[in-house]
């Protein structure tokens, strides 16, 4: 008999009997997990691409005023940092994004031809750019998209820009985007003299100076040569721009409305529960449980639903990754391999979200009368 009043063979018995709404309610939370998972882990990926920027140039500290896209750092400022001891390389550029035809816009860098980026690069065939030419180098993918050979002519924003080279860069970001000449780029901006970014490689850290405390000085130093601008480390750079941000804001805003959407669900599914077992409640009430036996038995059906939902929405969220490293346009920036880190978040997060469902309806079947219960027709 204990066994049959238990919480868990309750819970168990309550689902079960109701299966179809169960797996509608399940079906519901798990693609709203499903939704997190493919989106914040696109987003992520999507991160990791802006650190491959940095780590395969060698770049250590991005120098700016403001924000990622903002161009009114001075583009002479280049030569101070070059003065100082720590600096060993430094190079202005700027970062756009630019139409190139009617239906296709991809991100366009403007580099100095002696910019040492261009050894992160790998060319496919034709050469580097020059200075002061109407030249342009295009990423592999954009390339094939495109169907861009070196040799043919590409119009940006009006310009025509002989391609002279076909790359393979370090991040994706890289090989589906164009590389002009600094000052041609600035040209078409009008933003003469102005860059987005210098980007600085440091100099090895000396013997027995631990690399976090070089990293600090070196920002220290930048930021007192240059008032006004800020030194920003590689890593904290590739996680904080508009670009990340707006990816990662994307992810978190849908994937928000779908939860709610899948919380909603759970939170009608156990209302409706609980008004059909009000007599049950009372019984239960009159044979001795306690308001708060009433109150985790509800919880513990939501959790269950939250928990099998998140379960199912991992699944769901593994597939639309799968399909996303399948899809040409997406595959160089997300990885077939499940990002574990994840797993843990979803499964909390369609825990809480159990909870939060059930948080109203257990308290209500809590409040109910033994005895208006048990009358309950």
């Amino acid at each position: 008999m204990a066994s049959q009043l238990s919480i868990a063979g309750f819970v168990w018995k309550n689902l079960w009997r109701r299966r179809v709404r169960t797996l509608l309610t399940l079906g519901g939370i798990g693609m709203a997990i499903g939704a997190f998972v493919g989106l914040v882990g696109f987003s992520r990926a999507f991160e990791q691409e802006w650190m491959r920027i940095y780590s395969s140039s060698g770049t250590d500290i991005a120098v700016i005023q403001q924000t990622f896209l903002n161009t009114s750092v001075d583009e002479s400022a280049a030569e101070k940092l070059k003065a100082l001891p720590v600096v060993a390389l430094a190079t202005p550029m700027i970062y756009n994004v630019m139409d190139l035809t009617t239906d296709v816009n991809a991100l366009a860098y403007g580099w100095k031809a002696d910019s040492y980026e261009f050894k992160s690069l790998q060319l496919l065939s034709g050469r580097t750019l020059r200075d002061g030419q109407a030249e342009v180098m295009v990423g592999d993918l954009l390339a094939g998209n495109l169907n861009k050979k070196v040799g043919e002519t590409l119009e940006i924003q009006g310009t025509t820009f002989t391609v002279v080279a076909i790359y393979h860069g370090g991040s994706a970001l890289e090989a589906g985007a164009v590389i002009l000449p600094l000052d041609q780029i600035q040209k078409l901006s009008s933003l003469q003299g102005k860059v987005s970014t210098i980007h600085v490689r440091l100099r090895p850290a000396p013997a027995g100076e631990a690399p976090e405390a070089y990293l600090k000085r070196a920002q220290a130093q930048i930021e007192a040569a240059l008032p006004g601008l800020r030194a920003v480390p590689a890593a904290e750079r590739a996680g904080n721009n508009q670009f990340v941000r707006l990816a990662h804001a994307s992810a978190w805003g849908t994937s928000s409305i779908a939860l709610l959407i899948g919380i909603l669900g759970i939170a009608n599914t156990m209302a409706m529960s609980v008004f059909e077992r009000t007599r049950e409640i009372g019984i239960l009430r009159a044979l001795g449980w306690k308001r708060s036996q009433v109150v985790v038995l509800i919880q513990l059906e939501a959790v269950v639903l939250g928990l099998g939902g998140g379960v199912l929405g991992i699944g769901v969220g593994w597939l639309a990754l799968s399909l996303l490293a399948a899809l040409p346009e997406t595959a160089s920036i997300v990885s077939a391999s499940f990002p574990l880190r994840l797993l843990p978040e979803a499964l909390g997060i369609s825990v809480l979200a159990g909870l939060a469902a059930g948080a109203l309806p257990a308290w209500r079947a809590a409040q109910l009368s033994p005895v208006e219960a048990l009358r309950h027709d």
